[in-house]
Formats: structure tokens, C-alpha cells, sequence
């Protein structure tokens, strides 16, 4: 196994330990689920540092750990996809802005690195998020409200999502310039 491979690895390790003990540690419980915390934080400067195919796999590998997080509420057997495995998994689409995130590392351009790249980057990876928890909730509330407009109220409770992403953003913009500086991710 070639040492670049075997550090991504533990960077995925290290990542998934870190994201569910932050998961632990919440702000702020929905009472069906869902809370405010720094979970995607470690999954968004992953993503970042390393790419959507790693930010990607780390957000299914976190998705399918937080499943052991309880209380778990599955109604459906939609959310048991779309609630943890899928969900986390596009918190990973924040990859997308590695290059980005690289090449404003390059030249240490930190403030144009936040709005480039780690800002655009999480707001991607919570919209994906975002948008699974949407039908997953149009899925469960669907279950006991016919009738209701079980979209708008999807979107309305679900939207501790951006709550969780705008602490994540606001940490990521002091964490990656440090993280890049210390262990600077190899050809940038």
C-alpha cells in the first residue's frame, strides 16, 4: 500500500472519530431528530483538504457510524438511507472546492480561500445534506399528517442543518489556514 494512500486513510480515521465525538456534543436536539452541532465540521475540512472522492466516501463511512448514535427514528425504510449514509455523504460534495482550496493555500491568500472555497464548499455539502433531509422528512411526516403541507414543514424543521453549517463555516475559517499550515496536504 503506497504511504499516500495509507495517510488518507488515517486521515478518514481520524476524521470519523472526531466527527461522532462532536456529534455527542450537541447545541441545540430537535425533538424528532436532528440536532446543531460540529459533526460536519471534521467531514467539511476533509473534503476540502482532500477532494470529493475522499470527502465523499468519509461523509457515507460517518453517515453509517452515526446510524449507532441513537435515538434513532426511522418510520420508513426511505430514511434509514436518506437520514445517515446519503445525507453525510453530501457533506462531501464541499470537495468539489479543493482545487480552489489549494491554490489559495499556494499562495497563503487565506481570505480569498474563505470565500472561494471553504464558505462555497459548506454551503454545497449542506445543501446536499440538506436536500436528503428534506424528502426524508416529507417521507416521515408524511406518515401522520395527510393533508398538511409536509413539504414546508420538512424544509422548516430540517433547517438545523444551516444552523449546524453556519457554526461549521464560521470554525472551518479559523481551522483550515492552521490544519494547511501544520500538516499541509502534499502537492499544494
Amino acid at each position: 500500500m503506497s504511504h499516500h494512500r495509507l495517510v488518507i486513510m488515517a486521515e478518514i480515521a481520524l476524521t470519523l472519530a472526531l466527527s461522532y465525538v462532536l456529534g455527542w456534543l450537541k447545541l441545540w436536539q430537535m425533538p424528532q431528530g436532528g440536532d446543531v452541532s460540529f459533526a460536519m465540521l471534521p467531514l467539511f475540512v476533509l473534503a476540502l483538504r482532500r477532494g470529493l472522492p475522499v470527502g465523499l466516501s468519509a461523509g457515507l463511512l460517518y453517515g453509517v457510524l452515526d446510524l449507532m448514535h441513537p435515538p434513532l427514528f426511522i418510520v420508513h425504510w426511505v430514511q434509514f438511507f436518506l437520514d445517515y449514509p446519503l445525507a453525510f455523504m453530501a457533506v462531501g460534495l464541499a470537495g468539489v472546492f479543493a482545487p480552489a482550496l489549494a491554490r489559495a493555500s499556494a499562495r497563503g491568500a487565506w481570505g480569498r480561500a474563505f470565500w472561494r472555497a471553504i464558505l462555497p464548499g459548506i454551503i454545497l455539502g449542506s445543501l446536499g445534506r440538506f436536500a436528503f433531509h428534506l424528502v426524508s422528512g416529507a417521507v416521515f411526516f408524511g406518515q401522520y399528517a395527510e393533508g398538511q403541507p409536509v413539504w414546508a414543514y420538512s424544509a422548516g424543521y430540517n433547517s438545523f442543518v444551516f444552523a449546524s453549517a453556519a457554526l461549521c463555516a464560521l470554525a472551518a475559517g479559523f481551522v483550515v489556514p492552521v490544519l494547511q499550515r501544520v500538516v499541509p496536504v502534499e502537492g499544494t
